[in-house]
């Protein structure tokens, strides 16, 4: 006698229906925790890139006798603030040979050493190479080059922190500096009344990385572990944004300055016309909002979740939160304020 087969039912529409709606709420729960890993592992990386270049710096002082410059500008730029004009080399070139890309300083360096001498601009050459130490995975526009000055600028998101001060036209004096013992930028129309804490009149607070150089670690006299080296900046948000461009040696390209002052009192914090950004667009509504004047000043900004990641002069890592107080972080970008910055950060 044959035996009886056993029916197999099918799934059922319904039955169908429930696993597919399980399995899209188990997704639901699971992306979190995906993009929450993969912040992490970004900012892990972006914290590693500002520890090397921190140790970078101090290699270079040690063959160098002094820090890199901010950028090198030699007599034929009469404002450092226009990226028109023939801005030399910046910090981030002269770190090259010590970030284990000494290849492609190799293939400019003649050019670098001839750029104060005779204008040499053929450096430029290396300017649209991609460099991943230069760059947070977190941020967005890695593959859109910046325009400006001839165009094809790769980008970057760390800025040698140049000090408190505008980014005006300082030459060899450096920007952000302070003479005679006095606090004060090198704008000839003196408005440090109006764009800087009252609090700050009188006091130093030269940046970290000046114009043509100069700096030593010994002169950062707050202490290492109290100022900071490179703050992170945003990429531009389109190709006429300078913003984030690691070879270029302006104010919010590559350069921070400005950082705790009236418009630009702490991290992230970036209303309409408030970054001084030759060419850029103002955009508020995405915290990059700007005036299209000179290249003077620029907040800190990143896309880490409450703040920025900065490299201090120790090379230890520290992320600012953006409740930082403006005094605070006024005081964490300069050399030698002589004050004791607060604990809120």
């Amino acid at each position: 006698m044959p035996l009886a087969r056993r029916s197999r039912s099918a799934f059922t529409l319904i039955e169908l229906l429930v696993v597919i709606a399980i399995i899209a709420i188990l997704i639901g729960l699971l992306l979190p925790a995906v993009q929450k890993v993969r912040e992490a592992a970004a900012r892990a990386s972006c914290s590693n890139n500002l520890h090397q270049l921190a140790i970078a710096c101090h290699n270079y002082q040690d063959v160098s006798g002094s820090l890199p410059p901010s950028v090198m500008a030699n007599s034929q730029v009469s404002d450092i603030s226009d990226y028109n004009q023939n801005f030399g080399p910046n910090w981030a070139v002269l770190l090259l040979p010590h970030i284990e890309q000494g290849a492609m300083f190799n293939q400019v360096s003649s050019s670098v050493n001839n750029y104060m001498a005779n204008d040499d601009a053929n450096w430029r050459s290396i300017q649209g190479n991609k460099i991943k130490t230069y760059l947070c995975p977190s941020d967005t526009g890695a593959d859109t080059p910046a325009n400006a000055a001839g165009g094809n600028w790769a980008r970057g998101n760390y800025g040698a922190n140049a000090g408190p001060g505008m980014h005006w036209n300082g030459g060899s004096v450096g920007v952000a500096e302070f003479t005679g013992g006095q606090w004060r930028d090198h704008n000839p129309s003196g408005f440090a009344s109006e764009y800087y804490p009252s609090w700050s009149a009188g006091s130093s607070g030269g940046g970290v990385f000046v114009v043509n150089g100069g700096t030593k670690l010994n002169t950062l006299t707050d202490g290492t572990s109290n100022t900071i080296m490179f703050d992170e900046l945003r990429i531009g948000w389109n190709g006429d944004d300078i913003r984030g461009t690691w070879a270029m040696g302006q104010c919010g390209a590559s350069i921070s300055a400005g950082n705790g002052r009236i418009d630009t009192p702490t991290p992230n914090v970036s209303l309409s016309g408030w970054d001084d950004i030759q060419g850029c667009q103002d955009n508020p509504a995405i915290g990059m909002g700007c005036c299209g004047c000179n290249s003077w000043q620029v907040t800190a900004k990143s896309r880490h979740t409450g703040g920025v990641l900065t490299g201090f002069a120790d090379g230890s890592v520290k992320f600012i939160s953006n409740s930082v107080s403006e005094r605070t972080w006024f005081l964490l970008h300069s050399r030698n304020d002589g004050q004791i910055p607060g604990d809120d950060f």
